[in-house]
């Protein structure tokens, strides 16, 4: 789809019925009824950047900031495994603690659990994507949030667009499956920004992306906002399932926390990844994003069986392939 096509959806809601069967039919024509399960492993809320929609962010003093140590991580990593996950991804804030030496470890480590690791670190330079790549690394998750360059720079200070865009450029020349993704509902954006970040998904050849509703933040200077709505949210989701039509698309976490069932109906709209959180309990509240997030005070192996009941619900299985796209 062109832009002009792109704004014309995302500006109907006449359409939205065919949109998410369309959607669901060319996920289930491209990637089949299995649900790929990712292990999330959320090991530091410590951040250096200053996002202004994100409850990690440094400025805020009221979060109790952590860091699992090495081990900890693998105990999240091996119980996962055991639960029966065959991908791992492992998510942070910005914390300059870890260092290569310690990710490249870690990475090397968990890779030992026969497993596809995908990494959620930020921004990095090529050689350090380098040696994680190296390290065992199979995918990197790195959110571009908006392609309108005005907007980006109000909502991330001391950040620069461009350099965003060159780590994205660098893990795509480096082999991994790159994923990528947007928020829906930052103030000041507009359905034409959201037309251009589904256009840029598909300039990247994205391998995977989370779309999600911009929730606001009570430590944040957007805690006064309105938050995205869920129904936009999942028309982006929807016609980046279109134009992408391969490839690995969550049904997020943020879009059950304003809508009950958020992620089943958003795996009838087009998704096929749901990424349940293996992170030990006692850290789970402290990684805030965003506020009542779902499922914080869950053991894994609940979350796990939970989920796998709602698949079954719709007709759908849990994959036991890794994961990949075009299932190589």
């Amino acid at each position: 789809m062109n832009k002009d096509e792109l704004i014309a959806i995302l500006s109907d809601e006449t359409k939205n019925d065919w949109l998410f069967k369309k959607a669901d039919e060319i996920r289930r024509q491209n990637v089949s009824e299995g649900i790929h399960l990712r292990g999330l492993i959320e090991f530091s809320n410590i951040c250096k950047r200053q996002c202004k929609y994100c409850g990690l962010r440094w400025l805020n003093k009221e979060v109790e900031r952590y860091r699992l140590s090495e081990n900890d991580i693998l105990s999240c990593a091996k119980n996962a495994v055991m639960l029966g996950y065959r991908t791992i991804v492992l998510q942070s804030g910005e914390d300059d603690y870890y260092d290569t030496d310690r990710m490249c470890r870690i990475i090397k480590d968990i890779k030992e659990f026969d497993v596809a690791l995908t990494l959620s670190i930020g921004e990095k330079t090529y050689d350090e994507y380098k040696a994680f790549k190296d390290a065992g690394a199979d995918r990197y998750l790195l959110r571009i949030e908006t392609t309108d360059k005005n907007l980006y720079k109000n909502m991330h200070p001391n950040a620069d667009i461009e350099n965003r865009f060159r780590c994205l450029y660098d893990l795509k020349s480096l082999g991994y499956e790159t994923g990528t993704g947007c928020l829906v509902g930052l103030p000041g954006q507009t359905i034409e920004s959201l037309a251009d970040d589904i256009l840029f998904f598909k300039e990247l050849d994205a391998d995977m992306v989370g779309i999600g509703p911009f929730i606001p933040h009570g430590q944040t200077p957007l805690k006064d906002v309105p938050q995205g709505d869920f129904w936009l949210a999942l028309k982006v989701m929807a016609l980046t399932r279109i134009n992408l039509p391969d490839i690995n698309i969550p049904a997020t976490t943020a879009m059950e926390t304003i809508k009950p069932n958020g992620r089943i109906i958003a795996l009838q709209s087009g998704a096929n990844v749901v990424m349940p959180n293996v992170t030990s309990t006692e850290y789970r509240a402290k990684y805030e994003i965003y506020p009542n997030k779902i499922c914080i005070n869950d053991a894994a192996e609940q979350c796990r069986n939970c989920i796998e009941n709602k698949i079954n619900s719709i007709g759908r299985f849990v994959s036991k392939d890794y994961g990949f796209r075009n299932n190589h």
